[in-house]
């Protein structure tokens, strides 16, 4: 059988993302099967995804969805018109079955089966395409599987993927892989330490797409797939953990693993800022650690308590402060105006973020999205805001009267004309540009630390 596997995302803000999750996808086809990956990135306009579809001729064609919307109170963007989109353009050229998965689709499987006339869809880790493909040669409908629908299907959560996890590693340096297009876009590749997320933090999706159980991989195979991608020509490497520092054990051995495998390249992580043993960050330091991009949301402990979030201010500070003793570059995202926040507490964090402001990249994020499957639609729906039947690929954000998030928002742009290190959202248009440019010079790296002014990195 010949598969086509498609990433699908083209949002780039701030910069574009590899699609790791179709190079394990890939790597769970067995091999008598022919797979190959396209990306919607490196396809140019016109009808190049057509004439692929013509020339390769699949016998099915697999799509991974990454994003539903922006998840920007200020500014959303869905994504569901782009996807139906792509959906007509591969019925026009073909029959062959269509298989939808990723983190998005897993959200909302029913609409995107509806809307792009999908025959079959995978819930959560796409390795289920395996068990898939298996059956429709058997001639058994595959969504007898546990995590495979097909249309008009009831959905119901699958049990985490507890098969093996291969990743198919093809040449980076091929300038017709997928992942050249990456390697000149600032040279990032991703990697994977381990799966799933045991914090409850109350919006987000991880525990529902990848399970509450953390399920690592070898450290010794995480730094053999990191040395790899090095020799392929990969310049940075980004650790795609829901959070790396979950198991503070684990991702020391990883670091370790890395050193002794020859990992020379700079890498970065996202890390949540809670208490580490001594000297934590200097070790990760010295196995080649040069970003932290810490998930803080908040620095008040009323609010972090109500977010559901494993730290507390203390800690967060403390965090911080050894990542900077350590020399590493550090980002901050907030979250403001979630569950429990208020005027008081919006000062409180503005007031802690005033003194990371000199060494650290503030992302500020305005109004906390309702997703499904989180504690924070239970939360939502036991406050009537939202009812089982609310329609949320809509983005549908809570409702926090006592906090104006537009009037929030524009006070956090006008502080970031004196402080350029200071971004609301992902930074938008200006702060694309500005990375396309440092791309474009050679730069490497997510580079937001370019946003510090530098008299302020002493």
């Amino acid at each position: 059988m010949k598969v086509l596997l498609i990433s699908a995302n083209t949002y780039n803000r701030p910069y574009p993302v590899y699609p790791l999750g179709l190079d394990y996808v890939a790597g769970a086809v067995n091999g008598r099967h022919t797979v190959e990956i396209s990306d919607i990135n490196t396809l140019a306009e016109g009808r190049m995804l057509e004439s692929k579809l013509a020339d390769f001729r699949p016998d099915l064609i697999g799509i991974s969805l990454r994003n539903v919307d922006t998840s920007d109170s200020t500014d959303p963007q869905g994504f569901l018109d782009v996807y139906k989109a792509l959906g007509a353009r591969i019925r026009s050229v073909t029959r062959a079955p269509v298989v939808l998965g990723g983190s998005a689709f897993t959200l909302f499987p029913e609409a995107f089966l509806e809307a792009m006339g999908a025959d079959f869809g995978i819930l959560g880790e796409g390795e289920r395409i395996a068990l898939l493909i298996e059956a429709l040669e058997r001639g058994e409908d595959p969504t007898a599987l546990d995590g495979v629908i097909g249309p008009g299907k009831h959905c119901k959560t699958p049990a985490p993927w507890s098969g093996p996890c291969r990743r198919r590693l093809d040449r980076a340096d091929d300038p017709d892989a997928h992942a050249a297009y990456y390697l000149r876009q600032g040279g990032m590749l991703n990697i994977q330490s381990k799966r799933g997320c045991r914090f409850r933090c109350i919006y987000c999706t991880y525990p529902y797409i990848e399970g509450r159980r953390i399920r690592p991989f070898s450290p010794a195979q995480v730094a053999e797939t990191a040395r790899c991608l090095q020799e392929a020509g990969a310049r940075y490497l980004f650790m795609a953990d829901a959070t790396f520092n979950t198991d503070i054990d684990h991702s020391l051995a990883v670091a370790r693993a890395m050193t002794a495998a020859g990992v020379s390249i700079p890498w970065g992580a996202f890390f949540a800022p809670m208490r580490h043993p001594p000297d934590y960050f200097r070790q990760m330091a010295a196995a080649g650690l040069t970003h932290v991009e810490f998930g803080t949301e908040s620095l008040s402990a009323p609010v972090l308590s109500a977010y559901g979030k494993p730290f507390s201010p203390t800690e967060a500070f403390a965090a911080h402060r050894a990542a900077v003793d350590a020399g590493l570059h550090t980002a901050h995202y907030f979250l403001l105006g979630g569950p429990g926040e208020t005027p008081e507490t919006v000062e409180e964090t503005l007031a802690g973020a005033e003194k990371l402001a000199a060494t650290a990249a503030l992302f500020f994020f305005c109004g906390m999205r309702i997703y499904p499957h989180t504690p924070l639609a239970a939360l939502a729906q036991k406050e009537g805001v939202i009812t089982a039947e609310t329609d949320l690929l809509t983005p549908v954000f809570y409702p926090n009267h006592r906090v104006d998030l537009n009037k929030l928002a524009f006070r956090l742009k006008e502080a970031g004309r004196r402080r350029p290190n200071w971004v609301v959202g992902a930074g938008g248009e200006e702060t694309a540009a500005v990375l396309q440019r440092l791309y474009r010079r050679g730069r490497i790296g997510p580079l937001w630390e370019k946003l510090i002014p530098t008299s302020a990195k002493g």
